[in-house]
């Protein structure tokens, strides 16, 4: 193995993982605070960068951020619980949902339109681990029903689905205009 190669900085990395650093103290976000880029930061490092060591060093970082915000910056524990192991399960779905996109790379509409059913699909994946795993497993519902659990994930799955695919349209736009931005320079420079 190049040990260059793993030693390489990219810049695309750095950014996703300051996005999550800046993100992820609120799941949902504050009127002071932007809601948690967690999943939205998994699934395009593993779209764009791939390579296990980033999404272990996004897991680490995950981790240490959620180790700071309790100890030290009074974030409730609430959701740290039994079930906080199955946040690898929800990530490698986002992780790997990015990387099944990568075969979309055309800068057409079909091509916008399947990546964003693909982030979709991973993101509804993901909460069903994440929330299915707190609520079964946490021990915060003494009396667990599959009725109470339909009704809880309910009421949680668009707000963490929204700011995902808000997320990502956002990034996905972004990145679609600095390449056509690009692509236009590049055909100026060739006439």
């Amino acid at each position: 193995m190049n040990s260059n190669r793993f030693l390489a900085v990219k810049p695309g990395a750095v950014a996703l993982m300051a996005l999550m650093a800046a993100t992820r103290f609120h799941h949902f976000g504050t009127p002071f605070a932007l809601p948690d880029a967690s999943l939205a930061v998994f699934f395009f490092a593993g779209l764009w960068l791939g390579g296990r060591y980033l999404f272990a060093l996004l897991l680490l970082e995950a981790g240490l951020i959620d180790y700071l915000a309790i100890t030290k910056l009074g974030v409730s524990d609430f959701c740290v619980s039994n079930a906080y192991g199955f946040l690898v399960g929800s990530y490698a779905a986002m992780w790997l949902g990015g990387r099944w996109c990568r075969k979309f790379t055309a800068l057409t509409a079909v091509s916008a339109t399947q990546q964003f059913a693909a982030l979709w699909a991973a993101a509804t994946l993901a909460f069903l681990i994440s929330n299915g795993s707190f609520y079964w497993l946490s021990g915060r519902y003494p009396e667990p029903s599959f009725g109470q659990y339909l009704e809880r994930a309910a009421m949680y799955y668009l707000p963490h689905l929204s700011s995902t695919l808000i997320y990502g349209v956002v990034i996905f736009g972004l990145v679609r205009a600095g390449k056509a931005l690009l692509a236009g320079k590049a055909a100026r420079q060739a006439v």
